[in-house]
């Protein structure tokens, strides 16, 4: 007992390379007897009391832990001190420094530093606590685990059948379950009568798979004698033993594969990171160059320290954390209106830098409803409609005798019904109880017969022999209204059971006899419908002699007293689950937009390859190797695997790969489809893709998609169909479970990523006109151009509106036409946007601003040569005789309200020239004329962030509060001609971009 502990522990902390090893395990291989002597339980009595108790001691209860969430205080840190938010406190502290070094050595200190870490502070308190709004508004983390566990289950305890809370289940327990249920543990089946589980959560098989005691198979994903907790039983009932408890069962490791992935950081927090490193490095490089200028000019090694920290937090653009959250929100809201809710804003980018979607079948690409989809009847194939919103009132066509016989067989014998009260749904929508297939046939009938429950009334039921997996048919005889008054037997299975059955066909209306000729022409529509990867059931009817079978004569089930053979055939029906009607318009959209569309299924592979067909991710004439060895009459492995374009891989396959021949795979073929894989497979598959550089998205609805949902780089669940678990493991959830609306999301992903550069490219060229004051004031020891505060009006006032509302900008060319951004070249801060920043626009408005400077201080009397080397006289209190260029005496008082005009004159002056940057950032290529001026956010912006500078002027009080004072009319003007250079040098850099594609030009300058 001390041994097992031990090992329960040791698993406890199995690492994550465990979780992703295959489920090993013989509990299914082994004989029923032997199994039942290692859990020391017996089938006709179960475990006695005691020995459950000490089972349950040892394991626990039978429940999934929860998943380990990040505690809210911890995602409130990660918001207020990640990425960007960091270099904003450092700034805040080193403003405090300063401060406090002025305090402890001037006389009279300025408050300027204090104010300015105070304003930090409050920037990043303000978006910090907004982006953690946002967020657990988006993501209230699903309570999903819960209700995946059912409540009750029946067991055999001390030889009494009790019903007891599945957490109290133990490994050994014998429990009993049925058609409705759901499986309380992982089971190893003991008897079965046509027991059946819904699997699709698991493996993504639309069909009901039958289960029975015999092993079937080594995987135990696929053998028919194991039954897995929390999927559910769809018909029959069973007996089996408990095998699995709790996190241990195949769903267990699943939920906790799913929990302990870490999906590492988004491809927008890393483009943030180096935008950071890009930022810092600049303000270090320029405050310790300054910091040692300003020690040769012979300035105290205090006064340097002030000067360095300075520079370093002017370098900080302060409004731009607060641009980027509400960029990213504002493109949330618009892709939650179009059906994509984003849990995480950073995944709103992620998006649109995929590279490489993907997706799973069942219920993604297919609407996850098995479908009527051919017919075969009077020797030919005939398609039925399979969209979502078919209705029978558009085809009222003639109806053969045979095509109406087959319907008939396909409504009477059938188990599946309706559930009551739907009567005013359309008839695809409405729930069912019974077996897919059968519901399928169900809706079919109701579709082209009308009313089945009438129908069903007329022609009553007398007896019925239900479908097992040994006869593989299922008869049943009735009561009919219509021709003699004798008993009608239909029957329906697998074709080849039923043909076996046939000794006549009916076609066009006359019986014939079944002849070879006729047995080829079925042999070969059987395989074409097979060969779509469609389900094929064969139908057939009998008319009862009225003599031998009277009516009230009394069938036996049990014992048949009625004719199984010499039967008429009628016909062939397929069923798929079919392709939802958006998915080939957005696959091909992803194509065009160079997006890589991979099938990642754990259903068959022709069934796989037959939707991969269909929706185009395998596209028209593409070829797999089996389909050129098919052509040459070659053995597979005399083909070149690097001839075949398109793929499809077998999970059995996979899992003998190494790392390296699936990176293979991935780089010679285009056209991809993984089918029979298991989650662990599945998460193998996106590293893979990772591997290789890619940006993957997944998409997934299934239990079995969540590892890899979470492994992602975006995962996305659908909403509608999708599994709790799935939708937990996601980023972004699909509310109309439509695979098209990806698409949507791709575009705005990308939208936002252009205009997130666009925005910052705005912001940081006013960074030189701020620092240039500051570094001309050390060197030349002029006054200074342009104060703290004034900085501080610009980023948090005047330039805030305007970069959210490039946020608002449309996409200059079609951007869906484009590649996939190269995460490690296409950054969202590049050296050419920094150069066009800092070193072009950046200067221009630098040179305007120096020349509104000098132009005041003449106009008061100051020459610019008279300014160089007069600032120690000029902050010095005790001067009040300081004489200007025309020997004018200036008292210290008189000198501050001119140098803070200067500064106001300053500040406006760089208002006047970020207009015309604002209108050049719009576009990155294209003229203004081709873009045109249709954002009206930013055209309400250049009007608001006029008005703004004007009331910051103008306002009484504000000389007091900001350091602000009102202008002359006329000083608003000097900064306008240079406003009008940058519009126009802008326009010929983008003319010469568009005009020698991949010219000089273009590669120094186009960011």
């Amino acid at each position: 007992m001390a041994g097992k502990q031990k090992t329960l522990k040791k698993s406890k902390g199995a690492d994550l390379d465990d979780l992703k090893q295959e489920v090993r395990m013989d509990e299914h291989t082994i004989s029923a007897e032997e199994l039942a002597g290692r859990l020391e339980t017996n089938y006709d009595t179960g475990l006695t009391t005691r020995k459950a108790d000490q089972v349950l001691a040892r394991d626990g209860p039978n429940a999934l832990s929860p998943p380990r969430t990040t505690p809210e205080w911890i995602k409130f840190c990660k918001n207020l001190f990640g990425g960007f938010s960091m270099l904003l406190w450092v700034g805040a502290v080193l403003c405090y420094v300063a401060y406090a070094v002025d305090v402890w050595s001037l006389e009279y200190p300025s408050k300027d530093n204090l104010y300015l870490g105070l304003v930090l502070m409050m920037v990043v308190i303000v978006t910090g606590c907004f982006q953690y709004y946002q967020e657990s508004k988006s993501s209230k983390i699903m309570e999903s685990f819960k209700n995946m566990v059912p409540t009750f289950a029946l067991v055999y305890r001390d030889g009494q059948k009790i019903q007891i809370a599945t957490e109290k289940l133990v490994v050994g327990d014998v429990v009993e379950v049925k058609g409705g249920d759901r499986i309380p543990a992982d089971l190893r089946i003991i008897k079965g009568f046509g027991f059946k589980v819904d699997n699709s959560s698991l493996t993504g098989e639309s069909e009901p798979q039958s289960r029975s005691p015999e092993c079937t198979n080594e995987n135990p994903l696929e053998t028919k004698n194991l039954a897995f907790f929390s999927t559910n039983a769809v018909e029959g009932t069973a007996k089996g033993v408990v095998i699995n408890t709790g996190d241990r069962t195949i769903m267990g490791r699943i939920a906790h594969l799913a929990s302990d992935i870490d999906s590492g950081m988004t491809p927008i927090a890393r483009e943030i990171e180096h935008f950071i490193h890009i930022i810092t490095g600049v303000a270090v490089f320029l405050g310790a160059t300054f910091f040692i200028i300003a020690f040769i000019l012979g300035y105290h090694w205090l006064t340097a320290v002030v000067f360095l920290i300075g520079i370093i937090v002017a370098n900080v653009p302060e409004g731009l954390i607060a641009t980027v959250t509400v960029c990213l929100t504002l493109t949330a809201k618009r892709m939650a209106s179009k059906n994509c809710l984003v849990k995480n804003l950073e995944a709103v980018e992620t998006l649109g830098s995929t590279s490489t979607i993907c997706s799973d079948k069942t219920g993604t690409l297919t609407q996850n409803r098995m479908t009527v989809s051919h017919i075969w009847c009077d020797q030919n194939i005939k398609s039925c409609d399979t969209t979502e919103n078919y209705s029978a009132e558009a085809k009222k066509e003639e109806k053969s005798e045979t095509y109406n016989a087959l319907l008939r067989v396909a409504a009477l014998c059938n188990r599946a019904e309706f559930k009551p009260g739907q009567t005013d749904i359309p008839v695809l929508r409405r729930d069912c109880t019974g077996d897919a297939s059968e519901i399928a046939l169900l809706k079919f009938s109701e579709i082209t017969l009308g009313n089945i429950i009438r129908y069903r009334e007329k022609n009553p039921k007398i007896v019925e022999i239900p479908f097992n997996s040994t006869n593989k048919y299922q008869v049943s005889i009735h009561e009919t209204d219509v021709e003699a008054d004798g008993y009608l037997l239909v029957m329906k299975g697998a074709p080849e059971r039923i043909l076996e059955r046939c000794s006549t066909i009916l076609l066009d209306g006359k019986v014939y006899d079944m002849d070879d000729k006729l047995r080829a022409e079925f042999n070969t529509a059987y395989l074409e419908l097979g060969g779509m990867g469609e389900r094929v059931l064969g139908f057939c009817d009998y008319r009862l002699d009225p003599k031998k079978f009277p009516r009230g004569y009394n069938f036996d089930a049990e014992d048949p007293n009625f004719p199984l053979a010499d039967l008429r055939f009628v016909g062939l029906m397929s069923m798929i689950d079919p392709p939802r009607a958006a998915v080939p318009n957005a696959v091909a959209k992803c194509r065009s937009a160079g997006i890589k569309v991979v099938m990642v299924t754990g259903d068959h592979p022709i069934t796989a390859k037959a939707i991969a067909k269909s929706v185009g991710i395998i596209s028209e004439g593409s070829e797999t190797i089996e389909d050129i060895a098919l052509r040459l009459g070659l053995p597979i492995d005399k083909v070149d695997p690097r001839r075949a374009h398109a793929a499809v891989i077998h999970g059995s396959d996979l899992r003998e790969m190494t790392p390296d021949q699936l990176f293979d795979i991935i780089n010679n073929h285009d056209e991809i489809v993984f089918a029979r894989t298991s989650p662990q497979q599945k998460l193998m598959i996106v590293e893979g893709f990772q591997r290789q550089g890619q940006i993957v998205a997944v998409t997934g609805d299934g239990v079995n998609d969540s590892p890899a949902l979470k492994k992602a780089d975006i995962g996305v669940a659908m909403g509608i169909s999708g599994s709790d678990v799935s939708k937990q493991a996601a980023d972004m959830i699909l509310l109309d479970d439509n695979f098209a609306s990806i698409v949507v999301g791709v575009e705005e992903g990308r939208l936002i990523f252009d205009n997130l550069k666009k925005s910052i490219a705005y912001t940081l060229t006013s960074n030189i006109p701020e620092i240039s004051p500051f570094l001309i004031y050390i060197l030349f020891g002029i006054p200074l151009p342009l104060g703290t505060v004034t900085i501080l009006c610009i980023d948090l006032g005047t330039d805030m509106l305007p970069a959210i509302s490039l946020a608002y900008e449309e996409a200059e060319s079609d951007i869906m036409k484009r590649r996939p951004r190269d995460p490690i070249r296409d950054k969202l801060v590049n050296e050419r946007l920094i150069s066009l920043a800092y070193g072009m626009i950046g200067m221009i408005q630098a040179s305007a601003g120096f020349f509104t400077y000098f132009w005041i201080m003449a106009d008061n009397g100051f020459l610019p040569w008279r300014l160089p080397f007069i600032r120690s006289q000029w902050d010095s209190r005790a001067i009040n005789n300081l004489e200007d260029s025309y020997g004018q005496e200036w008292t210290f008082a008189n000198r501050k309200v001119l140098e803070y005009t200067c500064h106001t004159a300053y500040f406006v002056s760089i208002v006047i020239v970020q207009w015309a940057d604002l209108i050049i950032s719009k576009t990155r290529r294209n003229s203004i004329v081709q873009q045109g001026m249709g954002n009206w956010t930013m055209n309400f912006s250049l009007v608001f962030e006029t008005c703004l500078a004007a009331f910051m002027c103008y306002c009484p009080g504000l000389d007091r509060g900001l350091n602000m004072y009102g202008l002359r009319f006329t000083w608003w003007f000097p900064a306008l001609p240079f406003s009008v250079l940058i519009f126009v040098y802008d326009e010929l850099r983008r003319y010469f971009i568009r005009r020698y594609p991949g010219g000089w030009v273009e590669r120094e300058t186009y960011y």
